[in-house]
């Protein structure tokens, strides 16, 4: 009778113990699948900069098409690429990642046209894109290259001292270009007033900064190409004329805009706020901190700024549909006296913020024959053109590359790529004065051994 006893009881807890280890079993199992599945990560970093960003998010997991990235490196490269190409891998199932060893695929490496070890390819269908490094900002950039269908070539007008591409000093446009051309944007410059004809591979019309009084023959050539279904992006400065800054009226050009329902105002915005002083700026660069409901502003977040800007109207014409973009804070005004010598508000003479610096509008084109899309030319005029200059367009802090690459996005009819792009990881130094300094060092020299042996020769007292 107790020996049976004892065989049940051992028997149940056999059974017990085989419940046990098969359901942690079980369990492991499951959590090792869904992990492999469904991979997941936090990232504690204050810049997030082990994420990728919304513009990656959003292009990756709204792919129509399979991609597949090809990285090819040696074995330690291969795992330093690995982190960031799985996170893509992870975010959509059309997303494949092949990594090919150059040593131990000599023949494959060769045939794919390789020429040195770290070279990431993206294949959709037969279109394949080289990525210019291994970053999320390269590796976005040549995706979408390799998603999108052709090339869109922008055009920025010269002949009358307007900002230029090739220009590297801290005015031009060297910058924005480069930016133009990750993104599968083809630059070009025309002369309108050599030749008052915008040619045909024109998808966009950059007028930047004119310093001296478009001639009709120009301003008409600007008018018909967005009535046909072209588009453009024309940026008035405030119209100064002090010292070197002599910038003109441009009364023509203005004329055709307010047809259009943009008002161009005689002003200069300046921002009392002193937000600006965060990132190294003066009152004569005011701040965007407000967007509108807008698929070119809807995902803006941070600020944008604009030097030298005049205030820009937008109302609503029989054959146009204006909408505000962006304003700047209540603390900040407009003066209309390009001579005062003082830039105080005055009431009655000046202009309290909110000031709205930018129109996004669409024009009814019933000759855009040529135009795929929507049957319209779509415009944008900014109260400023030194926004997206060398020295502004990377200003960290500021979203001026962003707000350009969606207007160029919006203008293109490219809605689905307007977001915030990869961001370079912040710069968080610890900047101390003399001072505190000093005060480091004592701690560090002489504080902290006191402290330590105190402590010891504490412990020993007790102890005894």
């Amino acid at each position: 009778m107790n020996n049976e006893w004892i065989k049940s009881r051992q028997s149940k807890f056999t059974a017990y113990a085989t419940t046990y280890i098969v359901v942690i079993l079980g369990v492991l199992g499951a959590i090792n699948f869904l992990a492999n599945r469904y991979n997941k990560s936090f990232d504690s970093t204050a810049n997030k900069t082990f994420s990728l960003s919304e513009q990656t998010e959003k292009i990756v997991k709204n792919l129509k098409q399979d991609v597949k990235i090809s990285y090819y490196d040696d074995v330690r490269g291969l795992e330093r690429g690995r982190d960031l190409l799985d996170r893509y891998k992870n975010l959509s199932p059309k997303v494949t990642v092949d990594f090919v060893d150059v040593a131990k695929k000599p023949m494959e490496t060769r045939a794919a046209g390789v020429k040195a070890a770290g070279t990431t390819f993206v294949n959709v269908g037969l279109k394949k894109e080289e990525a210019r490094g291994l970053t999320e900002e390269a590796l976005t950039g040549a995706i979408i290259r390799a998603i999108k269908e052709g090339q869109k070539t922008v055009c920025a007008v010269a002949g009358a001292d307007e900002k230029a591409f090739d220009d590297t000093k801290p005015d031009g446009l060297a910058n924005a270009k480069t930016e133009l051309e990750k993104s599968n944007y083809v630059t070009k410059t025309i002369n309108l007033v050599a030749d008052a004809k915008i040619p045909a591979d024109c998808s966009i019309l950059l007028v930047a900064g004119p310093k001296y009084d478009y001639i009709t023959p120009v301003v008409a050539a600007i008018s018909d190409f967005v009535e046909n279904g072209g588009d453009a992006i024309i940026m008035l400065d405030a119209p100064l004329k002090m010292g070197k800054m002599q910038i003109a009226d441009n009364a023509e050009l203005a004329k055709m805009l307010e047809g259009w329902g943009v008002g161009i105002n005689k002003d200069l915005a300046l921002d009392t706020s002193g937000f600006g002083r965060a990132v190294g700026l003066s009152a004569a660069v005011p701040l965007a901190v407000a967007y509108e409901q807008h698929p070119i502003v809807n995902e803006m977040k941070a600020a944008t700024g604009f030097p030298y800007a005049r205030t820009i109207d937008a109302k609503d014409g029989g054959k146009t549909k204006t909408s505000k973009l962006l304003s700047t804070s209540e603390n900040s005004f407009a003066i209309n006296d390009m001579n005062a010598k003082e830039v105080e508000f005055k009431e009655g003479r000046d202009k309290k913020g909110p000031l709205n610096l930018a129109v996004a509008g669409t024009l009814k084109a019933p000759n855009a024959e040529k135009r795929i899309g929507d049957g319209q030319g779509r415009f944008i005029v900014v109260g400023s053109s030194s926004w997206i200059m060398n020295e502004m367009i990377s200003i960290r802090g500021l979203a001026n590359k962003d707000l350009f690459l969606n207007m160029m996005n919006w203008l293109s009819a490219d809605e689905d790529l307007i977001s915030i792009r990869p961001k370079d990881p912040e710069d968080r130094r610890l900047t101390m004065n003399q001072g505190q300094m000093n005060m480091l060092g004592i701690l560090s020299i002489f504080m902290l051994p006191l402290v330590i042996v105190a402590s010891g020769v504490m412990m020993w007292l007790r102890r005894r």
